[in-house]
C-alpha cells in the first residue's frame, strides 16, 4: 500500500489515477487534465519531451549510474560545467545530490563546517525567513516556519540553532545587529515563498541581505529548488543578487528524475580545500551526479536556452496578469502573480473545498492548500490551455 505525502491516511480521498501523459496534459481513464501545478512545479518542458526522453534512453544504453566515490563520468563533468558557464559570478563548484530537500542540507551543512574549519565553533545559528519552506528532512525543517508542515518538531521543545524573520528590511537589520557573531548563514527563497503561501516580496530585502552578510562575514544561501530557471521571471534570482551557495531542484532535470545541485562560490570552496584531511566535505549521496539525470538535465537546459523560455515566462505572466487583475471577489484576500506563478488567497480556507473536484471536471488538474489557489504551469502552455486554467479559477467563485 502507497502511504501518500500529506495526507491523513484514515480519510483521504481516492487519488486520481494517471494512465498517461503528454504536453500539458494528464490523463486519466475517464478524463484529459490540464496540469495547472507542473507536479509540484518541476515539470517546465511538461509530459513525454522527446528530446529529454531520448536523453535517458541514450545514456541508459552506456549505463544508469556509478558510484561518484572514486569514479566519475561525462554526463556529471559536463553538467557541472554547463551550470559553471550559466551562473553568474563565482558560482564554479557543484555538489550534486538527489532532492533539492537534501541538497539544502548540503548547503547548511557546507555553511556550519565553513566556519568549523576555520576554527569558529560559535557561529551555530542559521537565519532564516518567516513562512520559510526548504524541505521535509530534519535540519532543513529546524530553518523552516510552518507548522502545518513541521509540527513534529515540537517534540525537542523551542529552536535552538534558527531565528526565522519577516521580509522586512528593518528585521533584517535587527537579526543581524543581535545576532551577527552567532550566524554562520542566512537561507531564504529568494522573491517566492512557495510553499509558504506563494508569498512574493521586493528585491530590495535581498540586496540588503548581500551588504549585511558581507558586513557582519555570514554566508548568503538561495534556495532556488522551487525558483530556478525562471520561475520568478528571472533566470535565476541569484542573476539580481549572488549568494554564496545556491541551491537547484526541480526543472533542473526538467522534472524526468530526482536531482539537485548545491553550487559554492569560490570563498566556500576554499574554506574546505585544505591539507587537513577533516576539512573535507564528508558528504556522499548514493545517487550524487546520477548519469540519467545529468544527462537528461543537460538537455533541459538546452531547451530551456534554444526555445527562448524566458520569453514564454514573459507571456505567461502576462496574461496571468490580463486574466486575474480586476477578478475580485469579497473572499478573496489578495491576488498575487511573479513570472510562472499566480496565486489567489482566500480568507478562510473553506472557501477553497471542492475545488480539486471542481477542477478536474473541468479538465485543468490544481492542488490547492490551506488558504492558496494557485497556478505554476508547464512553460510550454498555449494562451487557450492558460486561459482555462483562470477561467476555471474564476467559475469556482463565479457559481
Amino acid at each position: 500500500m502507497i502511504w501518500y505525502p500529506y495526507e491523513q491516511m484514515k480519510h483521504m480521498k481516492q487519488p486520481y489515477k494517471i494512465v498517461d501523459a503528454n504536453g500539458v496534459y494528464l490523463y486519466t481513464k475517464d478524463q484529459k487534465l490540464i496540469d495547472s501545478v507542473s507536479s509540484w512545479w518541476c515539470m517546465i518542458h511538461g509530459y513525454k519531451h522527446p528530446e529529454l526522453t531520448a536523453a535517458i534512453k541514450e545514456q541508459a544504453d552506456h549505463f544508469s549510474h556509478v558510484m561518484l566515490g572514486g569514479l566519475t563520468h561525462e554526463p556529471a563533468e559536463r553538467l557541472a560545467q554547463k551550470l559553471q558557464d550559466i551562473l553568474p559570478g563565482d558560482l564554479n563548484y557543484c555538489f550534486f545530490s538527489d532532492s533539492g530537500s537534501v541538497a539544502v542540507e548540503v548547503a547548511l551543512k557546507m555553511a556550519l563546517q565553513y566556519y568549523m574549519n576555520r576554527g569558529d565553533k560559535k557561529r551555530t545559528k542559521v537565519l532564516a525567513l518567516t513562512h520559510a519552506y526548504h524541505g521535509d528532512t530534519f535540519k532543513t525543517m529546524e530553518v523552516g516556519d510552518d507548522e502545518d508542515y513541521h509540527f513534529v518538531l515540537e517534540a525537542y521543545g523551542p529552536k535552538q540553532n534558527a531565528i526565522n524573520i519577516p521580509t522586512e528590511i528593518s528585521a533584517l537589520e535587527k537579526a543581524f545587529h543581535q545576532y551577527h557573531a552567532e550566524l554562520n548563514c542566512f537561507i531564504v527563497e529568494p522573491l517566492l515563498q512557495g510553499a509558504g503561501g506563494m508569498r512574493m516580496y521586493d528585491i530590495s530585502f535581498l540586496k540588503r541581505a548581500r551588504e549585511l552578510c558581507d558586513q557582519y562575514g555570514v554566508l548568503l544561501i538561495f534556495d532556488e529548488v522551487a525558483t530556478g530557471f525562471g520561475r520568478t521571471g528571472n533566470r535565476f534570482v541569484a542573476d539580481l543578487v549572488q549568494p554564496d551557495i545556491l541551491v537547484l531542484g526541480k526543472a533542473l532535470v526538467g522534472g524526468y528524475i530526482g536531482h539537485a545541485a548545491t553550487v559554492a562560490n569560490q570563498k566556500v570552496f576554499d574554506g574546505f580545500y585544505s591539507d587537513d584531511d577533516r576539512h573535507a566535505l564528508m558528504h556522499g549521496p548514493t545517487f550524487m551526479g546520477n548519469a540519467l539525470a545529468c544527462s537528461v538535465a543537460l538537455k533541459s537546459i538546452e531547451i530551456f536556452e534554444r526555445e527562448h523560455y524566458m520569453e514564454k515566462i514573459k507571456k505567461i505572466e502576462a496574461i496571468s496578469h490580463r486574466e486575474l487583475d480586476d477578478f475580485h471577489d469579497e473572499r478573496i484576500k489578495e491576488i498575487r502573480i511573479m513570472g510562472g506563478c499566480a496565486c489567489i488567497e482566500v480568507y478562510d480556507p473553506a472557501v477553497l473545498e471542492g475545488y480539486q473536484e471542481f477542477a478536474y471536471k473541468h479538465g485543468v488538474f490544481s492542488r490547492p492548500f490551506l488558504s492558496y489557489l494557485y497556478s505554476m504551469v508547464p512553460y510550454i502552455i498555449t494562451e487557450e490551455e492558460l486561459v482555462q486554467v483562470f477561467s476555471t479559477m474564476k467559475a469556482w467563485f463565479q457559481q
